[in-house]
């Protein structure tokens, strides 16, 4: 049955596949986004369609609209952007949350948020399940993200137990796929940039550090799944990729595609980074019936062509 769907992030990387998808299954979407990391690139090709609506709107301020499922994705998602203006990316975090919380009660209706594999910090098992309580430096320089991510999944939690709201929390690992910004300082995406520009690959570390990574079609296709789940169904549900790479591996998967000259170069790890990050994904294959089904060589293959184009328009 057609909805009328609210996303936040809309303009986003995440959030423009989930609107596509939307429209695709015949739904009204009403996006919202403020533009701090949003562009409008992302969703140019929407802008006349006639079951699509664009609203600049900030989260941390009250909204009032009428709608019939809500996907709450709006936050900085790299450390690059999330660190230039902490406290604002803790209040979208928790502002943003109560905001949205707030929406779907007085309307009744159903509320996805979209947490992170970083309110697990930095690990002491592997892979991570949900049952995982974390290891997160709650004074530290990602913290921002962090704790604002964790303080979100409270506030989610508590107005399920204070008023019996619908809520679907998914704890996104990372993601990676065409519409991510040039200097969007995630590993793919900076690597990927560097190859194409036959510029050294910066690793942090000796890049014995591991990372999965799910393309985004499949990550998207697990929020659609969740927000589909009866109202007794709350996760948190880990969505990503099991597969796990270490940061050389990957630096010299993506030198290889691109055909690319550029060597390696070894700077300190950053604060908090965490070792290991792999996601227990039995939760989601029991609940949802979902597993990622593209292999790291197709998406890379996707966003490599992506990037290229995107640079060529950038350079030209």
């Amino acid at each position: 049955m057609s909805q009328r769907v609210l996303v936040t992030g809309g303009a986003g990387f995440l959030g423009s596949h989930l609107v596509d998808r939307l429209l695709d299954e015949g739904h009204e979407v009403l996006c919202v986004d403020n533009f701090y990391t949003g562009r409008r690139d992302n969703i140019a090709h929407l802008l006349g369609h006639p079951r699509f609506e664009l609203l600049r709107h900030d989260v941390t301020f009250p909204l009032y609209v009428e709608v019939d499922s809500i996907y709450n994705l709006a936050c900085p998602a790299s450390p690059v952007h999330y660190q230039r203006d902490p406290v604002q990316t803790t209040k979208t975090s928790v502002i943003g949350a109560i905001n949205m919380l707030g929406l779907a009660k007085r309307l009744g209706v159903p509320i996805v948020q979209a947490s992170t594999s970083e309110v697990y910090g930095d690990p002491e098992v592997n892979p991570q399940d949900e049952s995982y309580w974390g290891r997160v430096n709650p004074i530290g320089v990602r913290s921002c993200y962090d704790e604002g991510k964790r303080a979100a999944e409270t506030l989610f939690f508590d107005y399920r137990r204070q008023h019996d709201l619908s809520i679907k929390v998914m704890r996104i690992f990372n993601t990676y796929g065409p519409r991510m910004n040039l200097d969007d300082g995630r590993v793919v995406s900076n690597f990927i940039v560097q190859a194409l520009r036959g510029e050294p690959l910066t690793i942090y570390g000796d890049g014995s550090q591991t990372r999965s990574f799910c393309y985004v079609d499949d990550l998207i296709d697990g929020m659609v799944r969740l927000m589909s789940t009866p109202h007794e169904v709350t996760g948190p549900i880990n969505i990503g990729n099991p597969g796990e790479f270490t940061m050389l591996e990957l630096a010299e998967q993506i030198i290889s595609m691109t055909g690319s000259a550029s060597t390696i170069t070894h700077l300190p790890l950053p604060p908090d980074d965490p070792q290991q990050r792999r996601p227990d994904i039995s939760l989601a294959r029991d609940v949802l019936g979902w597993e990622p089904s593209v292999p790291l060589s197709s998406g890379l293959a996707r966003t490599i062509d992506y990037f290229r184009e995107a640079l060529a328009h950038a350079d030209s």
